[in-house]
């Protein structure tokens, strides 16, 4: 049924690939665009990772690392998730996408604006609706998670990561100094508190919590002092760290919901809701 609608979704970090994955699922045909190195933590369920290692499957969707319009047309056609470099939307742009989705969570606008795009949406703080996209979804952890905005902002980043256990804060790992990381544990290891994870230069981090390494930027990678460069899971679930997190799951039927309205299929069922700014 949409199957002619094309969407760009700019990021393809794990909450933006919940989304990737869900609206392949619902018939919608979806192209991604990254950095040059991209920074997603929950690489094992990100097609940004189809960067550093050519293909990726999530949940028997495969995403693969293109390089021009011919190869993401190629992909395409072969119902695969092309991901491209594209800092700056050019080649997003010229594909002529029917709808684009700002999902780097970057927390300020991009570069994406309302004329590139019948539908235009965004994920997080840092965009009004109606201003910097036609929708906003909210992505904090909560009462609104998914949260569809036509009018207003999604709500402001308070710093803190969700709650999952008891522990906030002392689930994310970040790099003690600037330098390369060269991780001693992989994604899916169980860890002690208190045990190395990585170096950065010849800086230990060290974990502060038990359980298992969910995310971790990619080996070799060069990091700033303070970054956020990966997270534990307290629950010390192997296996989550091979699907789609319930958090990206939520912001994708969002997303959904928003596109379908907008592109008109559920034009006076819908009013929306206005965020907080």
């Amino acid at each position: 049924m949409f199957g002619q609608v094309l969407v760009g979704v700019k990021g393809a970090g794990d909450l933006a690939s919940g989304t990737i994955h869900r609206l392949h699922r619902a018939g919608f045909t979806v192209v991604a665009t990254e950095l040059p190195q991209p920074l997603a933590l929950r690489r094992t369920v990100a097609f940004a990772e189809a960067i550093y290692s050519d293909t990726i499957e999530i949940e028997e969707l495969t995403g693969v690392c293109v390089k021009t319009l011919d190869e993401t047309r190629a992909a395409l056609a072969k119902r695969q998730v092309p991901v491209l470099v594209d800092p700056e939307g050019d080649l997003l742009r010229a594909l002529g996408p029917t709808a684009i989705i700002d999902a780097t969570l970057a927390k300020h606008p991009t570069g994406v604006r309302l004329s590139d795009a019948r539908v235009v949406l965004a994920l997080g703080p840092g965009f009004e609706a109606g201003v910097d996209a036609h929708a906003v979804i909210e992505t904090n952890r909560g009462h609104n998670l998914g949260r569809v905005y036509l009018s207003g902002c999604a709500e402001a980043d308070t710093g803190v990561p969700g709650d999952i256990a008891g522990f906030t804060s002392e689930r994310l790992l970040r790099a003690p100094t600037d330098g390369p990381l060269m991780a001693q544990h992989a994604i899916a290891d169980l860890v002690q508190a208190g045990e190395i994870i990585a170096t950065v230069g010849e800086t230990p981090m060290v974990a502060q919590i038990s359980g298992v390494l969910r995310g971790l930027v990619h080996d070799g990678l060069v990091v700033r002092q303070n970054m956020k460069v990966g997270d534990i899971d307290p629950r010390a679930r192997r296996e989550h760290c091979f699907s789609i997190s319930d958090k990206s799951r939520a912001i994708a039927g969002g997303v959904l919901e928003a596109l379908l309205y907008l592109l008109g299929d559920m034009s006076g069922i819908f009013s929306g809701e206005d965020g907080p700014c």
